[in-house]
């Protein structure tokens, strides 16, 4: 396994197999599960859940990124996790906000959370890159190269790997000179944002080529679309609800291949598949 990004809590920092982040829709439109815990009791019982079935750190989230999905206003994202992030933490729950806003995450981290979790890599919020100076939490910057609402149209690549590891780098060195420590960073490289589903693939079968740029990686595949195509038949594409074994299976490969972490929606079985990729890996 890769280093963990410094800044972690010991109970984080101790491990030594890849990270499991379960996660936390507080919305009512997500692609998978936008609704089921759109309250915040319904939310702060479901972080419990996930905690108690395996999750190392619960990703709590107020606003959509499926595709096409539109943004709401700062108030309203902060009415929903603050208080899910309050009481989670209070509990002793590690907690990640997934946030595209300097604003938000900065009232969570006032509130416990140990982690940002950052779709937009920064490109969202003006405000993230030098708030994230003032900070020692991790930071997680996916590849993103749009807004939701626009994302599909940004799928074009000549060479994914080549394209999304350019595109990570540069995020590295726009976080570098506004003073994040790059030792703090995680990358993610993005899976179904801004890519078809024949994009998805070479990234997971090259992650040694992002690991090459010295950050931890995080692998977010629970019940993506790519998955439900390449599952899917002549019916079409297999239905969300049915995904979640595939996405335990590249949970498995992803640790075997090193990744830091891997972000699922369902956490027994990907907890399970990570503890075999250690036997594995253990054994060569």
């Amino acid at each position: 396994m890769t280093r963990h990004p410094i800044g972690l809590p010991a109970v984080l920092a101790d491990l030594d197999r890849t990270v499991v982040m379960g996660i936390l829709n507080v919305t009512p439109d997500s692609f998978s599960d936008g609704g089921r815990w759109a309250s915040v009791q319904e939310a702060i019982a479901r972080g419990r859940q996930l905690s108690a079935e395996g999750a190392d750190i619960v990703d709590v989230g107020g606003e959509s990124t499926r595709p096409g999905a539109q943004r709401i206003e700062v108030a309203e994202e902060s009415a929903r996790v603050v208080p899910v992030v309050e009481a989670l933490s209070a509990e002793g729950i590690p907690v990640s906000i997934d946030t595209m806003r300097a604003e938000v995450a900065a009232a969570c981290l006032e509130v416990g959370a140990v982690m940002v979790n950052d779709v937009s890599g920064g490109m969202s919020d003006p405000a993230m890159l030098p708030w994230l100076a003032s900070v020692s939490v991790p930071y997680i910057a996916m590849h993103w190269r749009g807004p939701s609402s626009v994302m599909d149209e940004l799928a074009r690549y000549d060479d994914v790997v080549a394209e999304v590891t350019a595109e990570l780098r540069s995020r590295l060195v726009a976080l570098a000179e506004a003073g994040v420590d790059p030792l703090r960073v995680v990358l993610d490289p993005g899976l179904g944002f801004a890519k078809r589903s024949e994009h998805n693939w070479p990234l997971l079968a090259h992650l040694g080529r992002l690991q090459d740029l010295g950050c931890p990686l995080l692998v977010g595949a629970s019940r993506k679309r790519f998955l439900g195509d390449v599952l899917g038949n002549q019916g079409g594409a297999r239905p969300l609800a049915e995904r979640d074994a595939a996405g335990d299976a590249v949970t498995a490969l992803a640790a075997a291949a090193g990744a830091w972490g891997v972000r699922v929606h369902e956490v027994r079985a990907s907890r399970d598949a990570v503890l075999v990729a250690r036997a594995w890996q253990g054994a060569r």
